[in-house]
């Protein structure tokens, strides 16, 4: 019975250098495709990864390439299973996945250079579809390296084969990308972001956060999200304490017994509830990075009462404070604005509109709504207002055996509407939201206006950059109620029973896994450090790379001069400023075409020594011919100096696998030249009659 081959590895000194040439362009694509596993389809994943396998195969046994209808009939395939997924042929994701499929085919047509030069094309066109959909620091590290394997291909692809060595041609491309990296800072700098260009990658890492609708047990899911929400730098003012840091969001009015949503006013607009914003003392200066989230929502520190103009969004403050987009924020913003952390705001007097906030859906937890009932039959709450009712609430809340947990179990299972009835008199454990709602609902039952209030509270400072960070696991829900004389009130139920929670920011975290469990107890503190600098400086790179717009352009244009910059002058000033770096690399590259190579300025002084000595050569003259004549004329007395030149000729034209740096040779050529001058010091002057010339050979 006949053995199946086997692929034997024979090293990688030992491959041929055409396959080592082949095995690592084959390396740099499949780096530059592992980003995209995760949103590629599972086929095209598995596809990919044994056409790559199957290319390496055949450059280690140095066996044929597949013929073309092989390689048709797995195109065909691929175009089938592409259609399958994605229903259409076109479009971002169809055409990622084509492209990746194309990349990996064309691996297995590289019989000529013009094959490689295609390879190198796709290859740099599949590294820009990453960014369409990240833009993260470690993507644009990942494509650096791809860039930079991709070069290396293309510098051994115009290189005969054996010269250079992959760690040469490695080098001389990372020089030639230093080389362009100020004419891609320029371009950054001053090329105009004009749209839909910037605005393709438009989901990039976008996530879905607060909602304009909550039901219970809806933020407790949120506590496992650790990313970033927002991040907030303190600009001027005094910072507040984390007990004051509530980021305003969906201001919830609706209620159905099970999900509370955004109101809508029952009556007309001229009974609509006014704004009637009341700051108090001075306010804090902050400067607000939002991260996407798909929402039409931007969440604000209580209170901020206007916005800077945002560029591509019309931004509306609504009469609850809630901050509102014209569309969802599929893009990081920023924004520097200030607030007041303490505020008054609403009706001070009774108003049709507060009607509003009393619905409560029929025949939905009777026994919160007879508990509510007997509160109001006491006679110390009989004409109680709403202060002193949530002061009782809150009361009741920290005397009775309450627990704020991520788990509490679900309620109502058997959905006859007593959820809350399940929560506030039975079982007593839950979070946010379950207090949120319990609280609003009792508050309605006394007759008392209240409602539900989404966002954020708290924050982490970040001990590398300061910032305070907002994570979605900071999602938080409080209640407002209303009381005469003052207007909406702040009501934190989840402070009476877990004041930690707001005092100190700490959220309920998910039990951590089995790898972060093991980590912690070797390093506790090791963990929370990395992710700091980790956090510090993909903020920078948000704050300076990408979060660098047309605004931010004309900006530096003012900074330059401009009183009024515009696209003209955005445009004048990248032709100006590209000219004048074209002529400094025109005049670099002139003078270093002119300059006198640092070997032969050191033989020159050689020569001119040796004739003064009798022995005088033209040029091409190399230096152990004039080492030879040297001897002839002096005999063993120019032994040091013809050593010299011999060695100034070996450090020219000797071959070496370890090329020397223009740097080294430049001082190894002046020590040679310099002792061979304190040696030809010594011999005697020559007279007329017995100068010898040399002539180069022909």
């Amino acid at each position: 019975m006949r053995r199946p081959a086997t692929i034997a590895w024979p090293g990688w000194r030992h491959l041929p250098r055409e396959a080592r040439d082949t095995l690592f362009l084959l390396a740099v694509i499949a780096w530059t495709v592992l980003p995209h596993v995760g949103q590629l389809p599972v086929w095209c994943t598995a596809l990919t990864a044994a056409v790559l396998l199957w290319r390496g195969a055949l450059t280690v046994r140095g066996a044929a390439l597949p013929n073309r209808w092989v390689l048709a009939g797995v195109l065909l395939l691929a175009l089938a299973l592409t259609f399958m997924t994605h229903r259409t042929l076109l479009g971002k994701e169809s055409g990622i996945t084509l492209l990746v499929v194309l990349v990996a085919l064309k691996t297995l047509e590289l019989r000529a250079r013009r094959d490689a030069f295609a390879v190198f094309f796709l290859g740099f066109f599949l590294v820009l579809t990453h960014f369409l959909s990240s833009q993260s620091m470690a993507i644009a590290a990942a494509m650096l390296v791809s860039v930079w394997g991709l070069m290396t291909a293309l510098v051994l692809a115009h290189m005969p084969v054996g010269q250079p060595g992959l760690a040469r041609a490695g080098a001389l491309a990372g020089r030639f990308a230093l080389l362009g990296a100020p004419v891609m800072l320029l371009l950054f700098l001053l090329f105009p972001r004009i749209g839909p260009l910037w605005g393709v990658p438009n989901d990039a890492g976008a996530k879905t956060g607060l909602s304009g609708e909550m039901r219970v047990g809806m933020i407790a899911e949120l506590a496992s999200d650790d990313s970033i929400a927002m991040r907030v730098r303190v600009l001027s003012g005094t910072p507040p304490p984390p007990e004051q840091l509530y980021f305003r969001g969906p201001v919830l009015s609706g209620f159905d017994g099970t999900t509370w949503r955004v109101g809508s006013p029952r009556f007309a607009s001229g009974a609509a509830l006014a704004r009637n914003l009341r700051p108090i003392g001075e306010p804090v200066e902050l400067e607000v990075t939002v991260e996407p989230s798909r929402l039409s929502t931007i969440p604000a520190l209580e209170a901020t009462p206007a916005l800077p103009p945002l560029e591509g969004l019309r931004t509306q403050l609504l009469d609850d404070l809630h901050w509102i987009t014209n569309r969802p924020l599929t893009e990081r913003i920023r924004y520097t604005a200030p607030s007041w952390p303490r505020f008054a705001h609403g009706p001070t007097e009774p108003t049709l509109g507060l009607q509003d906030a009393l619905d409560l859906p029929p025949g939905f937890n009777p026994r919160t709504l007879e508990w509510a009932a007997a509160l109001r039959r006491d006679p110390r709450y009989a004409q109680a207002d709403g202060d002193t009712l949530a002061a009782a609430l809150m009361q009741h809340i920290r005397l009775e055996s309450f627990s704020y947990t991520l788990a509490p179990g679900p309620y109502d299972e058997a959905q006859r509407g007593t959820a809350i009835d399940e929560f506030w008199l039975d079982r007593k454990a839950g979070f946010c939201e379950h207090f949120a709602t319990a609280f609003v609902v009792i508050l309605r039952a006394l007759d008392v206006p209240a409602r539900v209030v989404t966002g954020y509270q708290g924050a982490e400072r970040n001990p590398v950059d300061g910032t305070l960070v907002v994570r979605n696991s900071f999602a938080h829900a409080w209640a407002e109620y209303w009381q005469p004389g003052q207007g909406w009130v702040r009501a934190d139920p989840t402070a009476a029973v877990a004041p930690e929670r707001i005092d100190r920011s700490r959220p309920l975290t998910p039990a951590p896994g089995f790898v972060a469990t093991a980590f912690g107890g070797v390093a506790p503190d090791a963990l929370l450090q990395l992710r700091a600098l980790w956090e510090s400086a993909n903020n920078a790179w948000n704050q300076w790379i990408l979060n660098y717009s047309s605004g931010t352009q004309f900006d530096l244009l003012k900074r330059l001069g401009y009183a009024s910059p515009s696209w003209e002058d955005l445009a004048m000033m990248l032709i100006v400023v590209a000219s004048a770096l074209s002529l400094a690399v025109a005049g670099w590259a002139w003078w270093s075409h002119h300059r006198t190579d640092p070997w032969l300025r050191a033989y020159a002084r050689v020569r001119q020594a040796a004739a003064k000595r009798g022995v005088a050569s033209h040029n091409g003259v190399p230096p152990r011919t004039l080492a030879a004549a040297l001897r002839t004329r002096h005999g063993h007395e120019a032994d040091a100096a013809a050593r010299a030149l011999d060695a100034l000729d070996r450090l020219r034209y000797a071959p070496t696998d370890v090329p020397a740096s223009r740097y080294g040779t430049a001082v190894q050529a002046r020590r040679l030249a310099d002792t061979a001058l304190a040696a030809l010091r010594d011999l005697k002057p020559h007279t007329s009659a017995s100068e010898m010339t040399i002539t180069a050979p022909r």
